[in-house]
């Protein structure tokens, strides 16, 4: 009898600390999950990013080009 209660009470001390385990493990893939989100976020700002400054860099290239263009038309050309 003493042995059953026991057994009970230890199987009772297990499965307390297997739901806080289950609560810990919860929380950290809720966490992780947020950082993966910001990561993702930040990822793809920084696509945005990049794709503007090849927009730039094109329209630099155009006006560039008009630019000597027009120089070359009022013989300011070196």
């Amino acid at each position: 009898m003493i042995t059953d209660n026991l057994a009970l009470e230890q199987l009772r001390n297990i499965w307390s600390e297997l739901d806080a385990a289950r609560e810990r493990d919860h929380e950290m893939m809720t966490r992780l999950s947020s950082i993966e989100i910001g990561i993702t976020r930040i990822a793809r700002d920084e696509a945005g990013n990049y794709a503007e400054i090849i927009q730039d860099r094109h329209t630099m290239d155009r006006i560039r080009e008009r630019l000597d263009r027009i120089e070359r038309r009022l013989e300011l050309a070196d």
